[in-house]
Protein backbone atom coordinates (compact mmCIF):
# COMPACT_ATOMS: atom_id res chain seq x y z
CA UNK A 1 0.00 0.00 0.00
CA UNK A 2 1.68 3.60 -0.75
CA UNK A 3 1.06 6.37 1.31
CA UNK A 4 -1.23 8.05 -1.12
CA UNK A 5 -3.36 4.96 -0.52
CA UNK A 6 -3.36 4.77 3.52
CA UNK A 7 -6.32 6.59 4.67
CA UNK A 8 -5.85 7.41 8.23
CA UNK A 9 -9.12 8.38 9.24
CA UNK A 10 -10.42 5.50 8.00
CA UNK A 11 -8.09 3.16 9.63
CA UNK A 12 -8.77 5.03 12.76
CA UNK A 13 -12.52 4.47 12.47
CA UNK A 14 -12.21 0.74 11.21
CA UNK A 15 -9.95 0.10 14.95
CA UNK A 16 -12.62 1.71 17.00
CA UNK A 17 -15.61 -0.28 15.44
CA UNK A 18 -13.19 -3.15 16.06
CA UNK A 19 -12.96 -2.41 19.59
CA UNK A 20 -16.46 -1.67 20.15
CA UNK A 21 -17.53 -5.21 18.62
CA UNK A 22 -15.33 -6.61 20.80
CA UNK A 23 -16.45 -4.95 23.85
CA UNK A 24 -19.76 -6.01 23.31
CA UNK A 25 -19.19 -9.31 22.83
CA UNK A 26 -17.71 -9.33 26.02
CA UNK A 27 -20.23 -7.63 28.05
CA UNK A 28 -22.34 -10.06 26.72
CA UNK A 29 -20.43 -13.03 28.21
CA UNK A 30 -20.64 -11.30 31.30
CA UNK A 31 -23.90 -10.83 31.65
CA UNK A 32 -24.80 -14.43 30.76
CA UNK A 33 -22.19 -15.85 33.38
CA UNK A 34 -23.50 -12.89 35.93
CA UNK A 35 -24.81 -14.81 38.90
CA UNK A 36 -28.46 -14.18 40.11
CA UNK A 37 -29.34 -11.97 43.42
CA UNK A 38 -30.29 -15.50 45.48
CA UNK A 39 -26.48 -16.83 44.58
CA UNK A 40 -24.67 -15.36 47.33
CA UNK A 41 -21.64 -16.77 49.63
CA UNK A 42 -20.94 -16.43 52.89
CA UNK A 43 -17.34 -16.09 53.47
CA UNK A 44 -16.04 -18.68 56.03
CA UNK A 45 -15.84 -17.75 59.73
CA UNK A 46 -16.34 -18.45 63.50
CA UNK A 47 -14.59 -19.31 66.46
CA UNK A 48 -14.78 -23.57 65.25
CA UNK A 49 -13.29 -22.28 62.00
CA UNK A 50 -10.60 -20.67 62.71
CA UNK A 51 -9.18 -23.12 65.38
CA UNK A 52 -9.44 -25.82 62.94
CA UNK A 53 -7.66 -24.41 59.93
CA UNK A 54 -4.89 -23.67 62.90
CA UNK A 55 -4.92 -27.02 63.72
CA UNK A 56 -4.60 -28.13 60.02
CA UNK A 57 -2.06 -25.80 59.53
CA UNK A 58 0.06 -26.95 62.53
CA UNK A 59 -0.06 -30.67 61.00
CA UNK A 60 0.30 -29.63 57.05
CA UNK A 61 -2.82 -31.09 56.47
CA UNK A 62 -5.41 -29.82 54.08
CA UNK A 63 -8.80 -30.44 53.21
CA UNK A 64 -10.60 -30.56 50.04
CA UNK A 65 -12.90 -27.67 51.40
CA UNK A 66 -9.89 -25.37 51.45
CA UNK A 67 -8.73 -26.34 48.22
CA UNK A 68 -11.77 -25.87 46.14
CA UNK A 69 -12.96 -23.05 48.33
CA UNK A 70 -16.17 -24.24 48.81
CA UNK A 71 -18.96 -21.96 49.89
CA UNK A 72 -20.27 -24.51 52.03
CA UNK A 73 -16.84 -24.77 54.42
CA UNK A 74 -17.71 -23.10 57.97
CA UNK A 75 -20.80 -25.21 57.57
CA UNK A 76 -19.61 -28.66 57.01
CA UNK A 77 -16.75 -28.37 59.44
CA UNK A 78 -19.37 -27.18 62.30
CA UNK A 79 -21.02 -29.76 61.88
CA UNK A 80 -17.67 -32.08 61.98
CA UNK A 81 -17.57 -32.90 58.33
CA UNK A 82 -14.77 -32.75 56.02
CA UNK A 83 -13.33 -33.67 52.29
CA UNK A 84 -10.02 -35.15 51.32
CA UNK A 85 -8.37 -35.73 48.30
CA UNK A 86 -5.71 -38.70 47.82
CA UNK A 87 -3.92 -40.22 44.75
CA UNK A 88 -2.43 -37.18 44.28
CA UNK A 89 -3.51 -33.27 42.41
CA UNK A 90 -3.29 -34.66 38.77
CA UNK A 91 -5.95 -36.37 36.79
CA UNK A 92 -5.01 -38.79 33.97
CA UNK A 93 -8.53 -37.88 32.50
CA UNK A 94 -9.86 -34.42 31.65
CA UNK A 95 -13.59 -33.82 32.35
CA UNK A 96 -14.59 -30.27 30.51
CA UNK A 97 -16.29 -29.08 33.84
CA UNK A 98 -13.25 -29.64 36.15
CA UNK A 99 -10.33 -27.46 37.23
CA UNK A 100 -7.89 -30.41 38.49
CA UNK A 101 -4.56 -30.76 36.78
CA UNK A 102 -4.39 -33.55 33.97
CA UNK A 103 -1.37 -35.66 32.96
CA UNK A 104 0.20 -38.52 33.98
CA UNK A 105 1.83 -39.04 37.28
CA UNK A 106 3.92 -41.47 36.23
CA UNK A 107 2.20 -44.23 38.94
CA UNK A 108 3.85 -42.02 41.71
CA UNK A 109 1.56 -42.31 45.16
CA UNK A 110 2.02 -40.39 48.26
CA UNK A 111 1.49 -43.25 50.88
CA UNK A 112 1.86 -40.78 53.38
CA UNK A 113 -1.59 -39.79 52.38
CA UNK A 114 -2.82 -43.48 54.14
CA UNK A 115 -1.55 -42.01 58.10
CA UNK A 116 -2.59 -38.19 57.19
CA UNK A 117 -6.06 -39.20 56.29
CA UNK A 118 -6.33 -40.94 59.50
CA UNK A 119 -4.84 -38.09 61.74
CA UNK A 120 -6.93 -35.65 59.60
CA UNK A 121 -10.15 -36.95 61.06
CA UNK A 122 -8.32 -36.83 64.96
CA UNK A 123 -7.17 -33.06 64.56
CA UNK A 124 -10.56 -32.15 63.15
CA UNK A 125 -12.32 -35.08 65.59
CA UNK A 126 -14.28 -35.65 62.31
CA UNK A 127 -18.14 -37.19 62.95
CA UNK A 128 -18.01 -37.55 58.76
CA UNK A 129 -15.11 -37.72 56.25
CA UNK A 130 -15.32 -37.83 52.42
CA UNK A 131 -12.85 -39.41 50.71
CA UNK A 132 -12.61 -38.58 47.23
CA UNK A 133 -9.60 -38.64 44.57
CA UNK A 134 -8.43 -37.68 40.88
CA UNK A 135 -8.78 -40.39 38.50
CA UNK A 136 -5.59 -42.49 38.22
CA UNK A 137 -5.19 -44.87 34.96
CA UNK A 138 -1.68 -44.84 35.36
CA UNK A 139 -1.74 -47.24 37.75
CA UNK A 140 -2.58 -51.04 37.71
CA UNK A 141 -5.54 -51.08 39.58
CA UNK A 142 -6.69 -47.38 39.15
CA UNK A 143 -5.93 -46.43 42.68
CA UNK A 144 -8.20 -48.90 44.28
CA UNK A 145 -6.28 -50.43 47.10
CA UNK A 146 -4.77 -47.14 48.12
CA UNK A 147 -8.50 -46.09 48.06
CA UNK A 148 -8.86 -49.01 50.35
CA UNK A 149 -6.42 -48.52 52.45
CA UNK A 150 -7.09 -45.10 53.18
CA UNK A 151 -10.92 -46.20 54.56
CA UNK A 152 -8.65 -48.74 56.70
CA UNK A 153 -6.75 -46.75 58.40
CA UNK A 154 -9.20 -44.09 59.18
CA UNK A 155 -11.44 -46.88 60.89
CA UNK A 156 -8.73 -48.45 62.77
CA UNK A 157 -7.57 -45.32 64.34
CA UNK A 158 -11.17 -43.10 64.72
CA UNK A 159 -14.04 -46.12 64.84
CA UNK A 160 -16.40 -43.31 65.33
CA UNK A 161 -15.65 -41.79 62.08
CA UNK A 162 -17.96 -42.25 59.28
CA UNK A 163 -16.11 -42.68 55.99
CA UNK A 164 -18.11 -41.97 52.58
CA UNK A 165 -15.65 -42.78 49.26
CA UNK A 166 -16.19 -40.91 46.85
CA UNK A 167 -14.31 -43.18 43.86
CA UNK A 168 -13.40 -42.87 40.39
CA UNK A 169 -14.63 -45.87 38.20
CA UNK A 170 -11.80 -47.89 38.58
CA UNK A 171 -12.35 -48.52 34.58
CA UNK A 172 -15.25 -50.36 35.16
CA UNK A 173 -12.75 -53.55 36.56
CA UNK A 174 -15.05 -55.86 39.32
CA UNK A 175 -11.86 -57.00 41.08
CA UNK A 176 -10.74 -53.02 42.08
CA UNK A 177 -14.09 -52.41 43.38
CA UNK A 178 -14.50 -55.40 45.43
CA UNK A 179 -11.26 -54.27 46.80
CA UNK A 180 -12.56 -50.71 47.34
CA UNK A 181 -16.06 -51.95 49.19
CA UNK A 182 -14.14 -54.51 51.12
CA UNK A 183 -12.54 -52.00 53.38
CA UNK A 184 -15.77 -51.20 54.32
CA UNK A 185 -16.77 -47.33 53.97
CA UNK A 186 -19.99 -46.35 55.17
CA UNK A 187 -20.95 -44.92 51.76
CA UNK A 188 -19.90 -45.54 48.11
CA UNK A 189 -20.60 -42.59 45.89
CA UNK A 190 -19.94 -42.21 42.43
CA UNK A 191 -21.16 -39.04 40.37
CA UNK A 192 -22.83 -39.19 37.01
CA UNK A 193 -21.94 -35.48 36.87
CA UNK A 194 -24.90 -34.59 33.93
CA UNK A 195 -27.75 -36.17 31.80
CA UNK A 196 -26.98 -39.05 29.48
CA UNK A 197 -27.20 -36.71 26.20
CA UNK A 198 -24.56 -34.41 27.64
CA UNK A 199 -22.39 -37.00 28.84
CA UNK A 200 -19.57 -36.74 26.34
CA UNK A 201 -19.43 -33.16 26.09
CA UNK A 202 -18.84 -32.59 30.08
CA UNK A 203 -17.03 -35.56 30.85
CA UNK A 204 -13.78 -37.80 29.86
CA UNK A 205 -14.76 -40.40 26.93
CA UNK A 206 -13.64 -42.62 29.08
CA UNK A 207 -16.32 -41.82 31.73
CA UNK A 208 -19.35 -42.87 30.80
CA UNK A 209 -23.14 -42.55 31.57
CA UNK A 210 -24.00 -46.09 31.15
CA UNK A 211 -20.49 -46.75 32.88
CA UNK A 212 -20.78 -44.96 35.95
CA UNK A 213 -24.54 -46.65 36.26
CA UNK A 214 -22.99 -50.11 35.97
CA UNK A 215 -20.56 -49.08 38.79
CA UNK A 216 -22.92 -48.11 41.07
CA UNK A 217 -25.27 -50.88 40.72
CA UNK A 218 -22.44 -53.54 41.06
CA UNK A 219 -21.61 -51.87 44.29
CA UNK A 220 -25.67 -52.38 45.28
CA UNK A 221 -25.80 -55.88 44.08
CA UNK A 222 -22.62 -57.29 46.37
CA UNK A 223 -22.44 -54.69 48.90
CA UNK A 224 -26.45 -54.17 49.69
CA UNK A 225 -25.41 -52.93 53.44
CA UNK A 226 -23.61 -49.97 51.77
CA UNK A 227 -25.66 -46.80 50.71
CA UNK A 228 -24.46 -45.78 47.23
CA UNK A 229 -24.70 -41.93 46.41
CA UNK A 230 -24.37 -39.87 43.05
CA UNK A 231 -24.36 -36.37 42.33
CA UNK A 232 -25.65 -33.50 39.28
CA UNK A 233 -24.77 -30.54 38.03
CA UNK A 234 -27.03 -28.68 36.59
CA UNK A 235 -27.37 -25.57 34.04
CA UNK A 236 -24.92 -27.21 31.32
CA UNK A 237 -28.00 -27.13 29.05
CA UNK A 238 -29.54 -30.13 30.09
CA UNK A 239 -33.60 -30.02 30.78
CA UNK A 240 -35.81 -30.69 33.91
CA UNK A 241 -37.23 -33.64 31.77
CA UNK A 242 -33.80 -35.49 31.50
CA UNK A 243 -33.26 -34.56 34.98
CA UNK A 244 -36.13 -36.83 35.82
CA UNK A 245 -35.55 -39.37 33.56
CA UNK A 246 -31.86 -40.06 34.94
CA UNK A 247 -33.18 -40.11 38.31
CA UNK A 248 -35.62 -42.98 36.97
CA UNK A 249 -32.09 -44.55 35.58
CA UNK A 250 -30.90 -44.59 39.41
CA UNK A 251 -33.69 -45.69 40.99
CA UNK A 252 -34.16 -48.73 38.83
CA UNK A 253 -30.23 -49.87 40.30
CA UNK A 254 -31.60 -48.77 43.81
CA UNK A 255 -29.24 -45.37 44.25
CA UNK A 256 -29.97 -44.43 47.64
CA UNK A 257 -28.47 -40.40 47.90
CA UNK A 258 -28.20 -37.95 45.10
CA UNK A 259 -27.60 -34.45 45.45
CA UNK A 260 -28.16 -31.30 43.10
CA UNK A 261 -25.78 -28.05 42.51
CA UNK A 262 -25.40 -25.13 40.23
CA UNK A 263 -22.25 -25.42 37.78
CA UNK A 264 -20.33 -22.82 37.98
CA UNK A 265 -17.64 -22.14 35.72
CA UNK A 266 -13.78 -22.66 37.08
CA UNK A 267 -12.19 -20.42 33.97
CA UNK A 268 -12.88 -19.35 30.63
CA UNK A 269 -11.39 -22.73 29.17
CA UNK A 270 -14.22 -24.44 30.81
CA UNK A 271 -17.76 -25.15 30.16
CA UNK A 272 -19.81 -22.08 30.01
CA UNK A 273 -22.83 -21.69 32.39
CA UNK A 274 -25.98 -21.95 30.02
CA UNK A 275 -28.88 -21.56 33.41
CA UNK A 276 -28.90 -20.83 36.64
CA UNK A 277 -31.25 -22.71 38.22
CA UNK A 278 -33.65 -20.77 40.86
CA UNK A 279 -33.97 -22.30 44.06
CA UNK A 280 -37.94 -23.37 43.70
CA UNK A 281 -36.64 -25.08 41.01
CA UNK A 282 -33.99 -27.21 43.26
CA UNK A 283 -36.84 -27.48 45.70
CA UNK A 284 -39.11 -29.16 43.17
CA UNK A 285 -36.09 -31.76 41.90
CA UNK A 286 -35.91 -32.39 45.60
CA UNK A 287 -39.34 -33.03 45.90
CA UNK A 288 -39.32 -35.47 42.62
CA UNK A 289 -36.24 -37.52 43.99
CA UNK A 290 -37.92 -38.09 47.69
CA UNK A 291 -41.21 -38.95 45.49
CA UNK A 292 -39.10 -41.74 43.34
CA UNK A 293 -38.03 -43.49 46.74
CA UNK A 294 -34.22 -41.95 47.23
CA UNK A 295 -33.46 -42.06 50.57
CA UNK A 296 -31.97 -38.85 51.02
CA UNK A 297 -31.50 -35.92 48.33
CA UNK A 298 -29.63 -32.85 48.78
CA UNK A 299 -30.93 -30.08 46.69
CA UNK A 300 -29.70 -26.19 45.92
CA UNK A 301 -27.63 -23.87 43.81
CA UNK A 302 -24.56 -23.92 46.42
CA UNK A 303 -25.02 -28.40 47.29
CA UNK A 304 -21.66 -30.03 46.18
CA UNK A 305 -21.33 -33.75 45.98
CA UNK A 306 -20.29 -33.82 49.69
CA UNK A 307 -22.51 -31.05 51.04
CA UNK A 308 -24.90 -32.22 53.54
CA UNK A 309 -23.02 -35.99 53.45
CA UNK A 310 -22.88 -36.22 57.20
CA UNK A 311 -27.08 -35.42 57.23
CA UNK A 312 -27.78 -38.83 55.70
CA UNK A 313 -26.16 -40.46 59.00
CA UNK A 314 -28.76 -38.40 60.75
CA UNK A 315 -31.45 -39.03 58.45
CA UNK A 316 -30.70 -42.99 59.41
CA UNK A 317 -30.52 -42.52 63.10
CA UNK A 318 -33.80 -40.49 63.17
CA UNK A 319 -35.19 -43.57 61.10
CA UNK A 320 -33.84 -45.93 64.33
CA UNK A 321 -31.73 -47.44 61.65
CA UNK A 322 -28.41 -46.37 63.68
CA UNK A 323 -27.97 -45.84 67.10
Amino acid sequence: MSKTDYNYEDEKRKILEKKVRAQQTFTKKIEIEKKPEWFKVKLPGGENYREVKAELKKNKLWTVCEEAACPNLSECWAAKTATIMILGGTCTRACKFCHVDTGNPGGKLDLDEISNAAKMAQVMNLKYLVVTSVDRDDLEDYGASHFANVVKAIKQSNPSTLVETLVPDFNGSQKHMHTLAQSSPFVIAQNVETVERLTYDVRDRRAGYQQTLKCLEFYKNHYPDISTKTSLMVGLGETVDELIATMKDLRAIDVDIITFGQYLRPTKRHLPVLEYYHPSTFEMLKDKAYEMGFKFVASGPLVRSSYKAADYMEHLKAQGHMK
